[in-house]
């Protein structure tokens, strides 16, 4: 029988107080989530806030546990405990930032994608959100000794036109996040499609690069601090091995090297600023704001 979302879907908001121009971030560990580097990404951003749940969804109709086993732990009183998947809604104020953001950092389910889309929208209706934007990570032809790329898209005409994303052009068999995105659009609530660049070269690598290069974009276009600084230390260290990856293979140090050149003659072009951005998108949610009825 259809799952409904009444079934799956706990809310704690009720006493909640007023949110400011709420956004919601979504990053889901799966198949575009390349090296985990979206969801590693909003663990730093996560790690020094204090974070609040305010809605869950039960992971049993959701998952093949075969594929994505619960794990077995002792906690600090020594008592066996069992971890299921988690998807739980977190909100997360900013006193210092343009906005309180409403955070989902979970897993991508395996079934019932309808259901679990539908729970999404849900969450951001009741919290009031003007906008969603899903994170995730992708295997491209980028080199590891630049700043990976981050690009967008949406399927809203003003957003689009505004911050000079692209419009989705994909045809073919879908994943999550299509119909994650599709659910937002039938519920009129504007989404953006942000991914970010692994090198393909080093897929089973961990790339820090590529997590604080999606944060360094968050925050300067939503207005949020993320703390990106923080991954310094981790950038340098995993530059270190995957240089020493490269450099033991010379046909590998060619192929990189053309990588660069690419790269490098790519961003030459005229791209709009941070700023730019974030002044069109401020722009698109005071609109979105005076919109709503309520």
């Amino acid at each position: 029988m259809p799952i409904n979302v009444d079934e799956v879907l706990e809310t704690y908001w009720d006493d909640l107080a007023p949110l400011r121009n709420p956004v919601m971030l979504i990053a889901l560990r799966g198949l575009f989530d390349i090296g985990g580097v979206a969801t590693s990404a909003l663990d730093w951003m996560l790690k020094e806030r204090d974070a609040t749940v305010v809605s869950d969804i039960d992971p049993d109709p959701f998952f093949d546990f075969t594929q994505e086993r619960p794990e077995q732990v002792i906690d600090e009183d020594g008592e066996r405990q069992i971890q299921w998947p988690e998807n739980d809604f977190m909100i997360i104020r900013y006193p210092e930032g343009a906005r309180d953001m409403i955070v989902l950092n979970g897993v991508e389910p395996h079934v019932s994608w309808a259901t679990f889309s539908q729970c999404i929208v849900e969450v951001a209706r009741g919290l009031g959100c003007n906008l969603v934007v899903s994170l995730g990570a992708a295997a491209e032809q980028t080199p590891h000794t630049r700043v990976p790329l981050v690009v967008g898209s949406t399927t809203n005409e003003e957003l689009a036109s505004r911050l000079g994303l692209s419009r989705p052009q994909y045809q073919g068999p879908a994943g999550v996040a299509g119909v994650m995105l599709g659910a937002l659009d039938d519920a009129r609530i504007p989404s953006i499609s942000l991914r970010v660049g692994v090198p393909h070269y080093l897929m089973h690598a961990q790339h820090p690069k590529s997590a604080a290069a999606l944060l360094q974009h968050l925050q300067h276009v939503l207005g949020i601090p993320t703390d990106h600084q923080n991954l310094v230390d981790e950038i340098s260290r995993w530059q270190e091995l995957h240089d020493a990856a490269v450099e033991g293979d010379p046909e590998a140090s060619a192929y990189v090297t053309m990588l660069e050149q690419r790269y490098d003659h790519a961003m030459e072009r005229n791209m709009p600023s941070g700023d730019d951005l974030a002044a069109e998108l401020e722009e698109f949610l005071r609109g979105q704001s005076d919109d709503d009825p309520s």
